[in-house]
Parts: structure tokens; sequence; C-alpha cells
């Protein structure tokens, strides 16, 4: 009888990996007139995911982080200010904007030269937001995504979901590295009103 169950549970497992993710559902983000607000302020760094060994070499030196996002001169830009932890470095970067326009995904773009380094993809909560990234780097081309939050804490639905969105973009789990959030104190934002207005050509700062 023992056997039986083990037999029964090894085999509903079995089936339960194999169902498929439905990843043709994980579309970018389409957005409505009140996207470009709901993106407003503070989003707390979770998780990165990479195929480009660099990136995850990058991420696993990032402590804790946060992105600050700005409206702009521009409806459809918002500006993204970046702080992160790196061991007892604070460092921030203003090099990229959202680009939101009606019926068309959200792009991150490079501000110094419009380029787009990704997009937002489908989340089932406005409490989460999803950034995929492709990178072509000698003649080959890497997959990546970022997962922020308005809170620290993560349900395991989020999380999960995260990482079926991974997976959907080929990236394996070894692949996804989480802050550790060992540090409480956050790197400070030190941005100005320009800083704000100058979003279509925001330099790095660090």
């Amino acid at each position: 009888m023992a056997l039986a169950c083990i037999v029964t549970v090894l085999s509903l497992a079995h089936l339960l990996s194999a169902m498929p993710l439905h990843c043709e559902l994980l579309l970018p983000q389409i957005p409505d007139n009140t996207t470009a607000s709901k993106l407003l302020g503070k989003w707390f760094y979770i998780a990165g995911a990479s195929q480009f060994p660099f990136h995850l070499l990058e991420m696993v030196q990032i402590d804790n982080g946060y992105l600050d996002v700005n409206p702009t001169e521009q409806e459809q830009e918002l500006l993204i200010n970046q702080h992160i932890t790196v061991r007892d470095k604070c460092l921030s970067s203003n090099s990229a904007y959202l680009e939101v326009s009606i019926n068309n995904a959200t792009l991150i773009k490079y501000a110094k030269n419009q380029r787009t380094m990704g997009k937002l993809m489908n989340s089932s909560s406005e409490e989460i937001f999803l950034i995929q990234y492709q990178l072509h780097k000698e003649e080959k081309n890497y997959t990546g995504l970022y997962l922020y939050a308005r809170n620290q804490n993560m349900s395991k639905t989020q999380l999960e979901e995260f990482r079926d969105h991974a997976k959907c973009l080929g990236l394996r789990e070894e692949e996804i590295i989480y802050a550790p959030w060992q540090k409480k104190e956050l790197c400070q934002m030190k941005e100005t009103k320009q800083m704000i207005l100058q979003a279509r050509r925001p330099q790095l700062q660090y």
C-alpha cells in the first residue's frame, strides 16, 4: 500500500512538472491611461536572472536596492533612478527611462541614445514590477529578467510567478539570484528637480 502511494505521488509530480506554463499569456504589458501613474514611486529590488555570466556576477554582489520612478515634462516618459548597495558602497544611476505609450509595450530605454534595452512584462499584481531585458554581445543574444516590488516581503505566489516568467524566457533556476537584504540601510536618493526635468538626457552618476 505504501509503495502504491509513493508511486502515485511520483506520478503526480511528474505530471505537474510537465504541465505547460502557458507562456503565450506572458505578453509584454499593454498599459492603459493610468499605468504611468501606477508606476511612479519606489520599487524594491527582489531578484534578477540572466544568461549573461557578467550580469550574474554583478547580481551576486548586490545586497539591496530600489528604483525610484519619477514623472518628467514628457508625459509618456518616466525617469528611472536606480540605487543599489554593493558591499559598503552606494551606486546610483539615472541612465535609463520608461517610455509609456498606449496600445504598445512599455519600453525601458537608454537615455543617452534612446535604444531599447528591455520592456515591462505582464503580472497578476500591481505590486510587482517585472523587467525583461535583451543583450546582444559577441554575436550572441542574452536574456534577463528583474523583479521589483512595492514591498520587500514577497508572497510565494508572486515569487512563483517570477520563476514562471524566467522559465518561459529560457532562464534556468541556477540563473536566478535573490537579493539577500542583509543591510537594512538603503542608499539615500540624491536627486534634484533639475535632474528629473532633464530625464530625456540623464547621465550616469556614481
